[in-house]
């Protein structure tokens, strides 16, 4: 855990300096005054400041990656785990050799230990936070061959003049290829079919 020590002429500044050296609020920390503030002999000699010692309390992010960690090393995998905050969600992308037992086929896995990771970190959390898991930038890689097909699919529907059904996606990734297809001048888009079946139609408007 992160914890840094500071001095100041009272308990309160000595706080208020840890908590800008953490970028914390002070309900996210711990405080242990360590020495109280003396005025010394005439206000001068012998004059103490006090001096606290600030702990960073684990959020529940810090919990979710201590639960990658966890299942990570129990697939005996060397991962790197780095965490990215951003104002709406919080990417942890994981980085070492042998990821492919954590992405599964088409990141079925990778989903299902999002899934876990968030159920973790918001049992830890006063507040709903939202978190993507990925691996090896699987995620863009995926985004990018989903936009790419998108567009081939959408053309070969603009020439044929026939609708076309794609494979069962997940719900983030049918919600790629909507995106994707928004606003196109030939071609319009829905999902049909109950989960886990549930797949983008491609339409002719």
């Amino acid at each position: 855990m992160k914890r840094v020590e500071a001095t100041g002429k009272s308990v309160e500044e000595a706080v208020r300096k840890s908590l800008v050296t953490l970028g914390a609020s002070e309900d996210r920390v711990k405080v242990t005054v360590l020495e109280q503030p003396s005025k010394g002999l005439f206000g001068l000699i012998g004059a103490k400041e006090a001096r606290v010692q600030v702990e960073l309390l684990p959020d529940g992010v810090d919990h979710a990656v201590a639960f990658l960690q966890e299942v990570t090393d129990a697939m005996h995998s060397t991962v790197e785990i780095e965490r990215d905050d951003g104002a709406d969600e919080v990417l942890i992308s994981l980085s070492g050799a042998n990821l492919g037992m954590l992405i599964g086929r088409r990141g079925q896995t990778l989903d299902a230990l999002q899934y876990l990771t968030n159920i973790v970190a918001n049992r830890h959390s006063d507040r709903h936070l939202r978190i993507v898991l990925d691996a090896e930038q699987f995620r863009k890689r995926r985004r990018e061959t989903l936009e790419a097909l998108s567009d081939r699919m959408a053309l070969r529907a603009a020439k044929t003049r026939k609708d076309i059904v794609l494979e069962p996606m997940s719900a983030s990734e049918r919600k790629i290829i909507h995106a994707k297809l928004q606003g196109h001048p030939q071609v319009r888009t829905y999902s049909q079919g109950d989960e886990p079946n549930r797949c983008v139609v491609i339409a002719i408007k």
